[in-house]
């Protein structure tokens, strides 16, 4: 809890040091903030930032699990900003999320509201962005006509799998908050001076390169090593490194972590290679089974998550939590003024 206050204060330094503070003259009465059962802290934390309450609504089961939605706050001409995530929590499914997510919509959409914002820290179903066999959905657009169908107008989110699945909405606005720019003022308060940033895989080039921007913006020398696995015989798979890490610390990028399987087996390749102090960044801490227990028990020093996902357990020393909620407080607040997203991407 320490750890993550403290790194709660680094950020949202940061941020309004930035210029991201939350002017006062936002017409608060102009728009409504409601929260499922997924993320009630962050939820909490932001509406803290913005200076309103979370408005009232009953989010909860009948006796046969059905999804029981009730709005008690006037929503009707206003805008409505909708925070869940659509994950796996302690006490919920992250179908039961989706649903909790969908019949808000449409309890907000059948009174009238001005327009309703989806704001999605994590965005569940989004690896499923493509065809893997045959006969198969494609997931993630299926989620996206789902929540068009609902009625919403707008979805915020935050560092999606992939950048395609803006493409997959078509009627609404999707703006995809890219969390580099809260993580590398984290590097930069730990007066590093070096560091190699590595892709666990093809996919996370494209997001590696982002943080080596950022790092050498703050004249911390960067540079980009790729560390992959490739199929062989016998159905076994063989890790491959594209680049040098002796003697060297490494920063691992990745969107997610699930079973931790990958990036555990990267650091332990890594450490091999000669690699000094090993750091991992993943947005979005889903942690199955076992795996938090796996980055304790591995070569990696320090894994950073972020909080678009509650934690269902506790974690080790060797995993730092940070918040996004300045993020998604400045995203709501230029929304509503009408300002364009784009200055909260810039180090």
């Amino acid at each position: 809890m320490i750890k993550f206050l403290a790194s709660f204060l680094i950020i949202g330094s940061f941020l309004f040091s930035q210029g991201y503070s939350l002017e006062k003259n936002i017409d608060k009465d102009s728009f409504r903030l409601f929260a499922g059962n997924s993320n009630p802290d962050l939820a909490g934390e932001v509406a803290n930032i913005l200076g309103v309450d979370i408005n009232e609504a009953e989010v909860g089961k009948f006796h046969d699990g059905e999804v029981k939605i009730k709005i008690n706050d006037n929503v009707k001409g206003k805008d409505i900003y909708i925070l869940q995530s659509i994950c796996t929590t302690k006490d919920a499914s992250v179908n039961d999320n989706l649903m909790e997510l969908y019949l808000l919509i449409r309890a907000c959409k059948r009174s009238s509201a001005k327009r309703v914002i989806a704001v999605i820290p994590y965005l569940g179903y989004a690896r499923q962005d493509r065809k893997y066999s045959e006969i198969c959905p494609i997931s993630a657009s299926d989620i996206a006509m789902l929540l068009e169908t609902a009625g919403a107008d707008h979805i915020i989110s935050l560092d999606m799998h992939s950048a395609q699945i803006q493409g997959f909405y078509h009627s609404a606005i999707v703006d995809n908050l890219m969390t580099n720019f809260l993580v590398v003022p984290y590097f930069v308060r730990k007066d590093i001076s070096k560091i190699v940033v590595v892709a666990s895989h093809s996919e996370a080039i494209s997001r590696s390169l982002k943080f080596i921007d950022g790092l050498n913006r703050y004249n911390i020398d960067s540079r980009l090593v790729v560390c992959t696995t490739l199929p062989q015989k016998k159905s076994t798979s063989e890790m491959f490194l594209i680049g040098d890490v002796k003697g060297s610390d490494v920063l691992i990028v990745n969107d997610m972590c699930d079973t931790a399987k990958s990036v555990v087996a990267t650091a332990k390749e890594l450490k091999l290679r000669g690699a000094n102090k090993i750091y991992a960044y993943s947005t979005h801490g889903i942690f199955s089974h076992d795996a938090i227990d796996k980055i304790k028990n591995s070569d990696i020093d320090e894994m950073i998550i972020t909080d678009t996902i509650p934690l269902k357990q506790d974690i080790p020393d060797n995993i730092t939590q940070i918040s996004i909620a300045p993020l998604i407080a400045a995203a709501i607040k230029r929304t509503q003024k009408g300002e364009p997203l784009s200055n909260l991407f810039k180090y």
